[in-house]
């Protein structure tokens, strides 16, 4: 049998122990990047397919006579055609649970970042403001302590857990926004609370029809003038304009995002022009620990040994 790996370059495989993978089939192809263009004939003959990225629509399953299995490299499954794949009895797997610890440590890092502004004096030091102090220190940019601080979480699974608990650990007081599908649960709050009250608002919630542009102009009004907003979950939670316009006119304290609208955003995208104040963006990294890629690729390889077994 044969498997192909479309987008090895998400995963930096060179850092990572695949031979449990390349065991699982007698012959595998590793791609670093495909393009629309190529993908037909790389699938064209394969049993079995990893994507991280590239889109398998239906007119591409329906080309590839031999696949039997698709295995998605990440948890969303966004950019394969279910139904497709369900019409030729292809099963679609994916893996769920492999970012909590390093995304949740990441977290951790914007909300230090945006409460010390450790990262601005580091960047004065280097340019030489230190140097000329007249005093032994540095007072530029407030610091706050988070400790007594309160934390909104928006989004309680494994990932809004583990920030939960990180923040106890500083001192804060959690509060737990109320799930979007209306079930009440104990120790939850509502959502309008969460947002009234909380000094860091953190999102670990999915993208779906009742999320999307979650964080919008009321949203953000609602909010302390004080108040941080983290987002490591997905860029279509915020209505970034929106944001854009609260940072300049100093409607919150500041935002530390980790994903965008648009992935990677084009060069002229609004929250790259390095005038919007307090802002923090990195570059959807907070997953890439190896020791995360690695329980991602070995849920890949064990979704392929399930499937086998299965079958």
């Amino acid at each position: 049998m044969r498997g192909v790996f479309l987008d090895t370059l998400t995963m930096k495989l060179d850092e990572l122990d695949i031979s449990a993978l390349q065991s699982t089939l007698d012959q595998w192809e590793f791609f670093e990047t495909t393009t629309p263009e190529q993908t037909a004939q790389r699938i064209a003959d394969a049993d079995v397919v990893i994507t991280n990225k590239v889109v398998l629509d239906r007119a591409l399953i329906e080309k590839a006579p031999n696949l039997k299995l698709i295995c998605v490299c990440a948890t969303g499954t966004n950019n394969i055609d279910l139904d497709a794949a369900a019409a030729r009895n292809i099963p679609v797997k994916n893996v769920t649970g492999y970012t909590g610890t390093s995304l949740a440590q990441h977290t951790l890092a914007l909300i230090l970042a945006l409460a010390t502004r450790w990262h601005q004096y580091h960047s004065d030091v280097g340019s030489g403001r230190w140097a000329e102090s007249p005093v032994f220190c540095r007072l530029d940019y407030p610091v706050i302590e988070l400790d007594g601080k309160v934390l909104g979480i928006i989004g309680y699974g494994d990932l809004g857990q583990k920030v939960a608990r990180l923040g106890e650990a500083l001192g804060m007081k959690v509060l737990i926004a109320e799930s979007f599908t209306g079930e009440k649960r104990d120790g939850r709050s509502p959502l309008a609370e969460v947002i009234k009250q909380a000094d860091v608002i953190s999102l670990h919630c999915p993208l779906t029809e009742e999320t999307d542009q979650l964080v919008n102009q009321q949203f953000l009004s609602a909010m302390k003038e004080t108040a941080f907003l983290i987002n490591t979950a997905r860029g279509g939670l915020v209505d970034e304009a929106a944001l854009i316009a609260a940072l300049k006119n100093h409607e919150i304290g500041g935002a530390a995002l980790d994903v965008v609208s648009v992935e990677p955003p084009p060069a002229d995208h609004p929250l790259l022009a390095n005038d919007t104040p307090n802002l923090i963006i990195t570059p959807h990294n907070a997953w890439i620990s190896r020791e995360s890629r690695q329980r991602l690729l070995d849920g890949v390889t064990q979704n392929i040994v399930a499937w086998q077994t299965d079958t």
